[in-house]
């Protein structure tokens, strides 16, 4: 294999890496309501990201958490500085039982205008961090009963909710995180077709789609597929990267089930030219905060080695002939190989 028969790695020696300030928190289920762990501050979670060392920029809640602290940008801002940190994006709380009904959806006229008015307080704090983007994932729009919703309603709620917030802040970028489902059981970006529709409906220039990785998978869909739609329309705006079984929304950490899948959706986004943060979204109820980042770092950087690996034409062979057997090959191959030099380094 000839060195231009190799893809191109990232200028700088590789990727930057994050993770979701909520990768170090304490976590509760329905079944474990006192956490696992003991509880944490958005400051301690700063410091625990601050341990991991290849992690660059963290995604953090807001308001912070606990908003019982009272906890202000200034603190957060000098927690980071101090850990060598930036904040990527902010991820305003509307996905919390206050909008149990909805939050851009809510029958309640007064619940929908809190909604818009806490990410419109968060892009404020956001502009104030220098972040790249404020994520929106509005978990609580949508319906859990046929019949119990008018469709069309929910929709051009939640499009011109969006629509509204990126004419008000045009100077930020808004990424819409879809799922499924969970907490409604059915949300309305649910899908990252659904998901490009509503932004094409919006017509609005600073809105793009954050494609957690989990979420695809969790959808049915094929993540790396899903990507490469999504960089077609120029809307792929983050990624968090996790794993699952494809039942539930497990949040493992990367790799740790499905592995080819993985290194195919990193594949997708560095042969369509995409040079943005590697993020986790990973959520180490049992294990050790610092060591899952670390863990997860670890196997995205063995990808971002195994991308040097790949041959690249006879990759592209292989797929013109719809050669299944021979592509998996040849992408294994190069992925053992880096997996095996990252292990043993």
């Amino acid at each position: 294999m000839s060195d231009r028969d190799r893809i191109e790695i990232h200028d700088g020696g590789g990727p930057v890496f994050g993770a979701g300030i909520w990768h170090f928190a304490t976590y509760v289920d329905r079944y474990a309501t006192d956490g696992y762990g003991e509880p944490r501050t958005v400051l301690d979670g700063i410091r625990l990201a601050g341990q991991v060392e290849d992690l660059s920029v963290v995604d953090l809640n807001w308001p912070f958490p606990p908003a019982s602290a009272g906890i202000g940008t200034g603190e957060v801002k000098d927690a980071l500085a101090a850990q060598d940190l930036r904040a990527i994006a902010v991820t305003p709380e509307i996905y919390t039982g206050t909008f149990a009904k909805g939050g851009f959806t809510n029958p309640d006229p007064a619940v929908r205008r809190a909604a818009v008015d806490l990410v419109a307080a968060s892009a404020e704090v956001g502009r104030e961090l220098g972040v790249d983007y404020v994520k929106l994932w509005p978990g609580q729009d949508g319906f859990d009963y046929p019949f119990q919703a008018d469709y069309i309603d929910l929709w051009d709620k939640s499009v011109g909710a969006v629509r509204e917030l990126a004419l008000a802040f045009p100077d930020l970028r808004f990424a819409i995180e879809y799922k499924p489902r969970e907490p409604r059981n059915r949300m309305v970006f649910s899908s990252v077709a659904r998901t490009l529709l509503a932004i094409e409906d919006m017509g609005v220039d600073n809105v793009g789609v954050l494609l957690d990785f989990g979420h695809a998978l969790y959808g049915g869909e094929t993540p790396a597929e899903s990507a490469r739609m999504a960089i077609a329309r120029d809307k792929l705006f983050a990624i968090d990267v996790n794993d699952n079984f494809r039942g539930w929304d497990d949040d493992m950490v990367v790799g740790s089930v499905h592995l080819l899948e993985t290194f195919e959706f990193f594949f997708a986004l560095h042969d369509a030219g995409w040079s943005g943060v590697w993020q986790l979204d990973q959520f180490p109820f049992r294990e050790d905060s610092v060591e899952a980042a670390r863990a997860g770092i670890r196997t995205m950087k063995a990808f971002h080695q195994a991308l040097g690996y790949l041959d690249r034409k006879e990759l592209a062979e292989a797929q013109a002939a719809q050669d299944a057997l021979g592509a998996q090959r040849i992408a294994k191959r190069a992925l053992f190989r880096a997996l095996a030099e990252s292990e043993s380094a």
